[in-house]
């Protein structure tokens, strides 16, 4: 028909459309992106990951009970309707503190992976651009920090700045906590970065920035970091969930963080001696320990894999 548009020509144009979208470049993190969409592992640990965060930032959304509450009339009582995960031997409501201590276990996890990825990229990516006698000393001293026992390492670091019978204040006690992680921790993010950055440093970029006489600090910052810490913030998702768990392991030991701080790690040591009369007073902040590591693993193996050209 004059001056209209037939149909095959509307056909026409959807295909072109089509076909430009398809031939249109994409990107490392568009490509990642539509792969981690796709895996249901992805959706579920984001998910938990995601209600975690939002329990610990503003817990009075699920919880009507303050962590302090006690009624020593329900002591030691099982899960019922007025508590869903019944009460400890003090009276304290452990679903209440459950989700309030949720706070101080993802803070310390996110704290000490922040700064362990700090201090291992720092150290990797100057071992790995300068090489030799640079990258032996500061691999030999990652060697050291690396061959420690990780508990040993952290209950002699803690017991060392705090003496028997003593009691720290709450910030206190949890930085130490989070700087003993950080300092048993970052050699393996000093490898991974020491090896990114040996390979990107041998690429044609990186050369012909240094040949126009480019400064050490703006190839490090422009071209060197961008390109080689994705493996590093990969290792720092898996490694969050681990050092949750550390947080609870320490506290459980009694050298980590303790009360009044309520934390997972904290309920866990209060219930170790009643697990046997009241078993709800460990199982429920030790399962939400265990499904918060997961969710972490679950969520950095997917991300590996999706930045991972060969699982393409």
């Amino acid at each position: 028909m004059a001056g209209g548009v037939s149909s095959v020509d509307v056909a026409s144009a959807g295909v072109a459309d089509d076909s430009a979208e398809a031939h249109k470049p994409r990107s490392l993190g568009g490509d990642a992106w539509r792969m981690l969409r796709k895996r249901p592992s992805f959706i579920i640990s984001a998910v938990i990951i995601a209600l975690v965060v939002l329990i610990a930032i503003a817990p009075d959304l699920f919880s009507s009970r303050p962590a302090g509450f006690s009624d020593l009339l329900h002591a030691n009582e099982g899960p019922s309707a007025d508590a869903w995960f019944g009460y400890d031997n003090q009276g304290y409501d452990v679903y209440a503190r459950t989700i309030h201590g949720a706070r101080a276990s993802l803070l310390v996890g996110v704290f000490a992976t922040v700064l362990t990825i700090i201090i291992g990229s720092v150290v990797g990516i100057i071992a790995g651009y300068y090489g030799r006698l640079v990258d032996s000393l500061f691999s030999r001293v990652g060697d050291i920090f690396a061959a420690l026992p990780f508990v040993l390492g952290a209950i002699v670091i803690l017991t060392t700045f705090n003496a028997p019978g003593s009691n720290p204040g709450v910030v206190t006690i949890i930085v130490q906590v989070v700087v003993s992680i950080a300092a048993l921790s970052w050699p393996v993010a000093m490898r991974i970065m020491r090896s990114a950055t040996l390979v990107a440093k041998q690429l044609d970029y990186v050369k012909a920035a240094r040949g126009l006489g480019a400064s050490t600090p703006r190839i490090v910052f422009r071209h060197l970091l961008p390109n080689t810490v994705a493996p590093v913030l990969v290792y720092g998702t898996i490694a969050l969930g681990a050092f949750i768990g550390a947080e609870a392991t320490l506290a459980y030991l009694g050298v980590g963080v303790r009360p009044p701080v309520v934390s997972w790690g904290v309920m866990i040591s209060d219930a170790r001696d009643y697990f046997r009369v009241n078993p709800h007073m460990l199982l429920f902040p030790a399962g939400f320990v265990t499904i918060t590591v997961l969710a972490f693993v679950m969520l950095g193996d997917g991300i590996r894999d999706a930045l991972d050209p060969k699982a393409r």
